[in-house]
C-alpha cells in the first residue's frame, strides 16, 4: 500500500496539550475505522506550527477524505518514493 506524508498547517500546534493531542488522535482513529478501506496511520510529528503525519492508504484521495471527515487540514499530501535510513549505507 502506498505511504504518504501529510503536512498540516496548524498555528500553535507545538502548544497543543496532551489532552488536545489525545482528542485529535481519537478523532483520527474513529475516521480511519469508518473509511471502509485499508488505511493505517503510522505516526505524526508535531513541529512548530505544523503536524507531519505518515499514513498508508490506497490513494491520496483517501488521505484527503480522512482529513475532510476528521476536520483536519491536509495542506500537502505527498506519496513517499523511497525509504532511507542508516542501514541504507550498508545494504546490498
Amino acid at each position: 500500500m502506498p505511504t504518504f506524508v501529510i503536512e498540516r498547517d496548524i498555528p500553535g500546534a507545538d502548544k497543543l496539550t496532551a489532552d488536545q493531542l489525545k482528542g485529535i488522535a481519537a478523532k483520527s482513529n474513529d475516521v480511519v475505522a469508518g473509511l471502509g478501506v485499508p488505511y493505517k496511520w503510522i505516526t505524526s510529528y508535531v513541529a512548530g506550527d505544523k503536524i507531519y503525519c505518515v499514513h498508508e492508504a490506497p490513494s491520496a484521495e483517501i488521505v484527503l477524505k480522512h482529513a475532510r471527515e476528521g476536520g483536519f487540514p491536509a495542506n500537502k499530501v505527498t506519496e513517499v518514493a523511497a525509504f532511507i535510513g542508516p542501514s541504507t549505507a550498508t545494504s546490498g
